[in-house]
């Protein structure tokens, strides 16, 4: 199996409805700069904080590409996790090694005092988070390759 690679779409949510014929699964419409793109939100996707989301919310979803999707439009993906955002944060997805430098070299984290790590359901995350998939909130980060930040918040996605 394809190592899985996790897309970030961002943009302001443009409604949540039910999911035809599933009750426990959601279709969110994501309006981003390239148009809308639906997203089905399961009860196996990952919602950082546990927030609802709502209409005009900020928010970046990640979608796996190496899973089969249909040829639809609007585009339509299985959300992976979503994201919401406040202004000027960004959110990032990634298998993160030891050093904490993501597989791909797109961003290495530099924890701070203030960093908050947490676990999927929200518990305090009292280990080093290198070594698993992290989803990372961040705002700013240097011209390095690769950039690096010091994020505001990871939940470490066991």
């Amino acid at each position: 199996m394809a190592n899985p690679n996790f897309i970030p779409l961002t943009g302001r949510i443009q409604n949540v409805r039910p999911f035809p014929d599933n009750c426990c699964s959601q279709m969110v419409t994501l309006r981003t700069e390239n148009g809308p793109v639906q997203f089905v939100v399961t009860p196996e996707t990952f919602v950082a904080g546990g927030r609802p989301l709502r209409p005009r919310m900020l928010a970046t979803f990640f979608y796996d590409s190496t899973l089969p999707v249909p040829l639809i439009q609007p585009p339509q993906y299985t959300a992976i996790a979503a994201a919401p955002l406040l202004p000027g944060q960004t959110a990032a997805l990634a298998f993160f090694n030891e050093e904490l430098v993501a597989e791909d070299q797109s961003l290495q984290l530099n924890p701070g005092r203030g960093t908050a790590v947490f676990t999927a359901n929200g518990q305090r995350y009292a280990c080093h988070p290198g070594n698993n998939l992290l989803l990372v909130y961040y705002q700013t980060t240097t011209r390095s390759l690769p950039p690096q930040t010091t994020p505001d918040k990871i939940f470490v996605l066991c």
